[in-house]
């Protein structure tokens, strides 16, 4: 997660936020389009600005005997007012029109589009997605959610603002004007997030024209990343792992491939070399990648590091090539993305990132995520640019399972897992519900091979887990 952290200027503290800062910048006490023709009235002049605020919204503010007392009060109200503008990136510090807020300005009579748009801006720009990707997960878990449990498990995201703030709160107001949340509540409509985003996060299912084999087998091949042809029965196999679904082996080109041929989503070659039957290989065309790939990177650059797109399309063995660069910020981006391609091969959801490598000079990056297929399961994922994962390196992620509720833990190594490293593992799954699983070198050389490979090494691990765990009945 990339975040650019604000100070708590309007109530006085110094504090960083992750959230923008929008005290008396709510819509329960400003009226945007008014608040817009105010500013764009008084550009460039922040004590006439400061003002008019004053004046049209906090005049009879806070009346006592002591008129002082009330002028001053009521001149930090509007200050504060001016500076949610400003933290929310409508105005810029000298109390002009940004860009966005030029384009919110032009847009204030159609009031539909104009809260459409603020909310697309704080989900995108302002880390409204980690805001509500926070309560979708607390909602399933059946947390309650509140300023209080939110400000938590918003912390162990990476993603802060001061105790006692209300950050989510007018957050929350302004994605409500866009009817993301349903009215006072923290309930989130998916419906109309998916309509104020402008895409849809599965994509995949509004191919309806598609049986559920022929969605999985695109969705599979997609993931891998690759644009070389690859064997279908490989890709059926990644998919059957993947989402469960069962591939019929010898109908697989007349049950599946031909309408993907035919919807022009894929290429297919017959393999004639050698003796016996050989399987199809299969490729992506330019039309899978924009109409499908190129939207779910777009969607996942806007929840992390937009940078993290590039890498996300270059192939794996480049990928751990920059994981060796001398750069710190390139190895620790490289080590991120890595981590993103390895899961997106099993097509888990990404919830957050706990620690990037720019951070530790590359070595490790942590990262969580989710799925919710069959049941809800939580994995945490930490990528290690070491010669050698420890003991400590494991215990580190054990510890941290009870905070982050995690199922699975995946470890990844550009080296060697250690074998006391190991040892402890198995003795956490053998007393623990836990799932730890173990990739080193040796596996990562395999999966840029063939991408299918990782269900190899995951049912290698899940063997090896259920060996560990078995129940004696006798």
């Amino acid at each position: 997660m990339k975040s650019q952290r604000v100070s708590d200027e309007c109530s006085g503290m110094k504090t960083k936020s992750d959230l923008p800062v929008g005290s008396e910048f709510s819509p329960s006490q400003i009226d945007l389009p008014e608040m817009l023709e105010i500013v764009n009235q008084f550009q460039g002049d922040t004590e006439n600005l400061e003002k008019a605020i004053l004046n049209r919204y906090f005049m009879n503010h806070g009346q006592s005997n002591e008129l002082l007392i009330n002028l001053k009060n009521q001149k930090k109200l509007a200050n504060n007012s001016k500076l949610g503008m400003y933290h929310y990136k409508i105005i810029d510090k000298d109390s002009r029109f940004t860009l966005f807020g030029e384009s919110l300005f032009h847009m204030r009579e159609d009031h539909e589009m104009l809260y459409k748009s603020l909310a697309k801006h704080i989900i995108l720009n302002l880390n409204g997605m980690n805001l509500l990707q926070c309560i979708r997960d607390m909602t399933a878990a059946g947390e309650e959610v509140s300023l209080n449990t939110l400000r938590e498990a918003l912390e162990i995201r990476g993603v802060h603002y001061p105790s006692g703030g209300k950050h989510p709160s007018i957050m929350r107001l302004w994605l409500a004007k866009a009817g993301v949340f349903v009215g006072s509540r923290w309930q989130i409509d998916e419906i109309k997030l998916r309509e104020v985003l402008g895409v849809d996060p599965d994509q995949f299912e509004l191919l309806a024209a598609f049986t559920q084999e022929q969605r999985a087998f695109l969705r599979a091949l997609a993931n891998t990343g690759l644009v070389t042809p690859q064997p279908a029965n490989e890709i059926a196999r990644l998919a059957s792992a993947t989402y469960g679904i069962r591939f019929p082996e010898k109908s697989l080109p007349k049950l599946v491939l031909e309408a993907l041929v035919k919807a022009g989503y894929i290429t297919v070659q017959k393999t004639t070399v050698g003796r016996g039957a050989k399987p199809f290989m299969v490729a992506p065309t330019e039309k899978l990648i924009a109409d499908i790939v190129d939207p779910l990177l777009d969607q996942l650059a806007n929840q992390t590091d937009p940078k993290l797109r590039h890498l996300l399309k270059t192939p794996m063995d480049q990928i751990l090539e920059e994981v060796k660069s001398d750069d710190r910020y390139v190895a620790g981006l490289a080590l991120e993305a890595l981590g993103f391609k390895l899961m997106r091969l099993i097509d888990m959801d990404y919830l957050a990132t706990r620690l990037r490598g720019v951070a530790t000079g590359g070595a490790e990056i942590d990262l969580l995520f989710h799925s919710k297929r069959l049941v809800y399961s939580r994995w945490q994922l930490q990528c290690k640019n070491t010669s050698r994962v420890a003991l400590d390196d494991v215990a580190k992620e054990v510890g941290l399972t009870q905070y982050l509720k995690s199922n699975a833990i995946i470890i990844v190594s550009t080296g060697t897992i250690g074998t006391e490293a190991r040892r402890y593992a198995n003795g956490m799954m053998a007393t623990s519900n836990l799932a730890i699983v173990m990739l080193d070198e040796t596996d990562l050389k395999q999966i840029i091979v063939q991408p299918s490979k990782i269900v190899d090494i995951f049912e290698r691990e899940a063997e090896h887990a259920m060996q560990l765990k078995k129940l004696e009945l006798d």
